[in-house]
């Protein structure tokens, strides 16, 4: 496109760059740097956790959500939460599946801080 009183104007970010100039994580390649046996082992364990078992589709799904959540895997969420829509999950269950994992969160912390206390002698023993 050509201004009138000047030089063409340069596309507006056509690669979909962020402000600092990295690429976007949806625009990386999973598994690049896996070797080609390693990653078709890993695909086939995960394809057999999504195989016929006693948990139905979106009950596997909140399983995932929760567990990416808790990991910090950010394309693993995405990816679930849309499985999960796919599979008929309301944003009510999803909030609710959230509300768990920040609550097993939390009380992971507070366990590591008892336990850290715990073996330090007590220090700083609450009186109740």
């Amino acid at each position: 496109m050509q201004k009138k009183d000047g030089p063409p104007e340069a596309p507006q970010n056509p690669l979909g760059l962020l402000g600092d100039g990295r690429l976007p994580s949806s625009a990386m390649r999973s598994y690049a740097l896996l070797k080609p046996e390693i990653k078709a082992i890993y695909m086939q364990f995960y394809k057999a956790t999504y195989g016929k078992s006693i948990l139905d589709d979106k009950t596997k799904e909140f399983v995932a959500i929760a567990a990416s959540l808790a990991l910090g895997c950010k394309g693993c969420t995405e990816g679930h939460l849309k499985k999960a829509k796919k599979d008929g999950a309301t944003q009510d269950e999803i909030s609710e599946v959230i509300a768990i994992t920040l609550g097993v969160a939390a009380a992971a912390i507070v366990d590591r801080s008892d336990i850290a206390n715990f073996h330090l002698g007590g220090l700083f023993d609450q009186k109740d």
